[in-house]
């Protein structure tokens, strides 16, 4: 009886305070691990996340206006605590946004000629990249086991995937060749897939290393036998110690991530292999080649991957990096940085650069040791941190009620994964 307490949600619900509190040792990582560069890319776009959605904000108004205090409605999504006024965050962005009295002495705010001018080089850039957004989504479904992913977590990967503000309500109707909406008997909206498309079946490390552009229509996706590209940090020296079992992980053959992996038992060489082969392929579709993992948790069960998926990220330390700073955890595609800076960037990237140099962030503030950063963290609401929530659709009301179910969801995921973070850093520190 005793055991069955202590294992009960009540016991979770009464310990969460100390898991978080433990969690504090996942900053213990092996400074030879830790990638200042990496850490850096978090860093410089904290604030960069919240003046995007407030611009997402202004862009539905009627007039790209709004009154300030309406604003404030949303201090969660730009990490604003109380006291600080959200009229002081705008401020420090005047090349983005300016503040105004009406006659009645209420305060508005709105975009400045360069903001609008950028919001409307985001639209023509969205547009152009639609095409190539329906293709990302379209072989997510074809790797997911029922060929089917909710739209609720869908939406987390909205601003990974460059995906329209509109995405729920038009864009997901625009390619009906590709994917329909459902409901299944719970009233949940599902986005389906329509065709295989048999040229999408392919990897993107298949077309990097063995030049292919495209399959043929008969092509069916079975084993692979290709290594993943790996880097190290030049002063971590057991890249050589282990290099004996890199080489054999690199050389086993695995199952596609587009072939069908109902047949594989969860926990075999093989299974843990094709889960890497999901990640990589995941974060190939990203504009910034890197997630936030609180999101890669939805997809364990359609995308047939483990269970301690946060583990598998730290055992791959060559092909990903896990980075610990703010509140939630960012994993990184390894291969597409060189040092802080993403190897080849979309428009969509460099636009965003063009917003973060106009925000007056403070860059040049170095990275202090992780056992102050709940200080960093605290000093000042512009080095607060927490990523904007994708899930929240400010049209309709009812989705923004679905946000707010799947933030307190997420919070408990982002608490297993640490957990399941300090172990997996126990077990690399015996290696």
């Amino acid at each position: 009886m005793f055991v069955r307490r202590y294992w009960s949600g009540e016991w979770w619900s009464m310990n969460q305070k100390r898991f978080m509190t433990t969690s504090k040792r996942v900053q213990d990582r092996s400074k030879l691990k830790r990638i200042h560069d990496l850490e850096i890319v978090t860093e410089k776009w904290k604030i960069a996340s919240k003046v995007l959605f407030l611009m997402e904000i202004l862009k539905k108004e009627p007039e790209m206006i709004i009154p300030v205090r309406q604003l404030d409605q949303y201090r969660s999504q730009i990490s604003l605590p109380k006291p600080h006024r959200v009229s002081d965050f705008i401020r420090k962005s005047p090349k983005l946004f300016e503040l105004y009295k009406d006659h009645r002495g209420i305060l508005w705010c709105g975009m400045t000629k360069q903001g609008e001018e950028l919001v409307q080089e985001e639209d023509r850039m969205l547009e152009e990249h639609q095409d190539t957004a329906a293709e990302f989504v379209t072989r997510f479904l074809m790797m997911s086991v029922d060929k089917r992913l909710a739209l609720d977590k869908i939406v987390h990967f909205r601003r990974d995937f460059a995906l329209p503000v509109d995405f729920r309500t038009n864009w997901v109707h625009k390619y009906p060749q590709h994917f329909k909406v459902v409901k299944d008997n719970e009233d949940v909206e599902h986005l389906e897939l329509v065709n295989w498309n048999h040229a999408w079946a392919i990897t993107e490390l298949e077309k990097k290393t063995m030049g292919i552009t495209e399959a043929s229509d008969d092509h069916v996706p079975g084993l692979l036998s290709l290594s993943f590209p790996l880097k190290f940090p030049p002063n971590y020296k057991k890249a050589y110690k282990y290099k004996g079992a890199i080489d054999h992980f690199q050389k086993r053959s695995y199952l596609s991530p587009y072939a069908d992996a109902r047949g594989l038992k969860a926990g075999s060489k093989e299974f843990d292999k094709r889960a890497v082969a999901i990640m990589h392929e995941l974060l190939s579709f990203t504009v910034e080649k890197r997630l936030v993992t609180d999101h890669l948790t939805h997809f364990r069960r359609e995308l047939v991957m483990p269970q301690k998926l946060m583990r598998l990220l730290l055992k791959h330390f060559g092909i990903f990096y896990v980075s610990e700073r703010g509140k939630r955890f960012s994993v990184f595609l390894k291969e597409a940085y060189k040092g802080s800076e993403l190897i080849e960037k979309c428009p969509l990237v460099v636009w965003k650069e063009k917003v973060q140099s106009l925000i007056g962030y403070r860059g040049k503030k170095k990275i202090e040791a992780f056992s102050d950063m709940e200080d960093m963290e605290e000093n000042g609401f512009y080095e607060s941190s927490s990523e904007s929530e994708d899930t929240i659709d400010l049209q309709h009301e009812q989705e923004e009620k679905v946000g707010e179910l799947e933030n307190d969801s997420l919070a408990v995921y982002s608490e297993m994964d640490i957990e399941e973070i300090c172990r997996a850093y126990e077990d690399t520190k015996r290696c």
